[in-house]
């Protein structure tokens, strides 16, 4: 199984170093070995864009960043995909920003610049497994809440879709019963098919 990680810095050389070490170590936990996909972003709006149409397991990101902070884009990040693991990324050590960061937007873990190698990429397996146990535990809750008839089937699937494509089940309606489209979606298939 592939494992989508998106990263996001600024600094494209940074980005560069961080996929050539993730795709050149083995990123290993408790004997489970993590195959990566990894797509990065220098720019934080583009990345947000990709986060509402493709599943991440994780997000990494810089601190800082001009435009929107690393901080702002996880806690956009938490609210499309509450799943995805979460890793502010600083050569900053600036405390109240931190904690900021993990209460805003429940960073689960910070790694200053400059990384040590296996730490991070240790980290990235500890996070990789940690999340693959809290969606089995929802899962899990999930059954037995449809047992007890405490939610439905249907609900339940829609949820699952939703975490395995984020956006499918929000649906904008227009007054006249049509349907809404992404406007960069839109704009982007208007480009592609200029005839209609």
């Amino acid at each position: 199984m592939t494992h989508r990680i998106l990263l996001v810095d600024d600094e494209p050389g940074i980005l560069s170093a961080l996929k050539r070490l993730l795709m050149l170590t083995p990123c290993t936990f408790n004997g489970e070995t993590y195959r990566l996909q990894i797509d990065c972003f220098t720019c934080p709006e583009d990345a947000l864009r990709a986060v509402r149409s493709v599943p991440y397991e994780m997000v990494i990101s810089d601190f800082r960043m001009p435009g929107m902070d690393g901080v702002e884009l996880l806690r956009q990040v938490r609210t499309i995909q509450p799943h995805a693991v979460r890793f502010i990324l600083s050569g900053y050590a600036d405390l109240q920003a931190l904690v900021n960061a993990i209460n805003e937007a429940q960073i689960s873990r910070f790694i200053g610049k400059p990384w040590k190698d296996y730490e991070l990429v240790s980290a990235i397996a500890q996070g990789l497994a940690y999340r693959a146990l809290q969606v089995e535990t929802e899962r899990l809750a999930d059954e037995r809440r449809v047992e007890r008839q405490l939610v439905s089937p249907e609900e339940v699937a829609r949820k699952q879709l939703e975490a395995e494509e984020p956006g499918i089940t929000q649906v904008r309606w227009g007054e006249d019963g049509s349907v809404i489209l992404d406007p960069d979606l839109q704009a982007e298939y208007e480009r592609l098919h200029p005839n209609g």
